[in-house]
Order: structure tokens, then C-alpha cells, then sequence
């Protein structure tokens, strides 16, 4: 049952690490994209702090109910960054990252919150906001489409093979969605890192 065993404070620092998280996750992309040279995010105003122009509605969902998922894909011209398909892996990587900050910036309300003796429901929220935005970081590094890692991956890859791989992204989406649904699926161990990476930026 959705949300069923959550906590309150856990559903809220899922809201906002969704809004949050994913907003500076997506902008990131376009803002460096618009800075290697495609132009392209910004006329479609993907270069924009608004969440309602990056939340995708299928990732959201996912997000919502397994605690990771995705936001709407920036479209990318890798023909037009500098330098070229390096470019697009700089483009990539630029999502994970601004999680990565944005759960560091968290942490340090997170001890500062802590310092001054707030209460157990806030600190609870800030410590979801931080782990949910290491998962959205590590989720979005895994080379399955339309995920970031497989970007990344796809600018190191020879030229022939990056074509053949290209023809099989349209079921990412599918294989993605049954990791999620596996009851026993590899990706719980891998986002089974999030929890002591959190516990580390927060010093608990």
C-alpha cells in the first residue's frame, strides 16, 4: 500500500526531496548543456529553478513508491557541446552531482538544526531529504536508459558501439521497471549504500 510504512516525516522528506532533488537534478542538465553550447534546453525552458517544468510523471510515481525514480529528460544535442560527446558525459554527470551537493547542503542544516535543538520530526524530515537525494545520485549513475550513467557510458563507448547500444534504449524504461518491481532485485543492494553515506554527512 503506498506509503504504508512510511512515517510522516519520511512521506514529507520524500516531497521534498522529489520537488527538490529532481528540480536542481534536471536543471543542472540543461544549465550545462546551455553552457557547452546546445541552446536547445533553454529555448524549451529547461534552464528554470520550476519544478513543474522537470517532474516527469511516470518517474515521480516510481519515486514515490520504491524511493527512487527519475525526472523529465533534458534533451540533448550532443552535436552542438563542446567537446563533442566528452560534452554529453559533463552534461550527464552534472545531475548526480547537484544531488550529491544538494544532500551535503541538507546535511549541514541537518547539524545545524541538530545543534540548536530542534525537534525530532525536523531532524527526521532533514535526514530523508539527505538520503533520498544520495539515492536519486546513485540511481541516476546506473548505464540503463534514460538514466544519466547510461549517457555517461555512451561517450566512451567506439562510435559502432554506441550505435548498436542506442538501438536498444526505448526498452530501458521496461527493464527499469522490473528491477523496481523484483522482489529480490540487485538494485535494494545497491541503493542499500545511501543509508551509511547519509549517516556519514549527517555524523550520526
Amino acid at each position: 500500500m503506498l506509503f504504508g510504512n512510511f512515517s510522516i516525516a519520511e512521506i514529507a522528506g520524500i516531497a521534498v526531496a522529489l520537488i527538490v532533488g529532481i528540480t536542481f537534478h534536471e536543471f543542472s542538465h540543461a544549465a550545462v548543456a546551455d553552457q557547452l553550447g546546445d541552446h536547445r534546453p533553454r529555448a524549451l525552458g529547461r534552464v528554470s529553478l520550476n519544478p513543474a517544468a522537470h517532474i516527469d510523471p511516470i518517474g515521480a510515481l516510481v519515486f514515490v513508491i520504491a524511493g527512487f525514480g527519475w525526472g523529465k529528460p533534458v534533451p540533448v544535442n550532443v552535436y552542438a557541446l563542446r567537446p563533442g560527446r566528452v560534452g554529453m558525459a559533463i552534461v550527464a554527470a552534472a545531475g548526480p552531482i547537484a544531488n550529491v551537493i544538494v544532500a551535503v547542503l541538507a546535511a549541514i542544516v541537518y547539524r545545524v538544526l541538530d545543534i540548536v535543538g530542534a525537534g525530532s520530526f525536523v531532524l527526521e524530515i532533514g535526514f530523508w531529504v539527505v538520503y533520498y537525494n544520495i539515492v536519486l545520485a546513485i540511481f541516476n549513475l546506473i548505464p540503463i536508459p534514460p538514466l544519466d550513467g547510461y549517457n555517461a557510458m555512451l561517450a566512451f563507448l567506439p562510435p559502432k558501439t554506441a550505435f548498436v547500444v542506442q538501438r536498444y534504449a526505448p526498452y530501458g524504461i521496461m527493464v527499469l521497471l522490473l528491477l523496481v518491481l523484483l522482489p529480490a532485485s540487485p538494485l535494494s543492494r545497491l541503493l542499500g549504500l545511501a543509508q551509511p553515506l547519509t549517516e556519514a554527512l549527517i555524523g550520526a
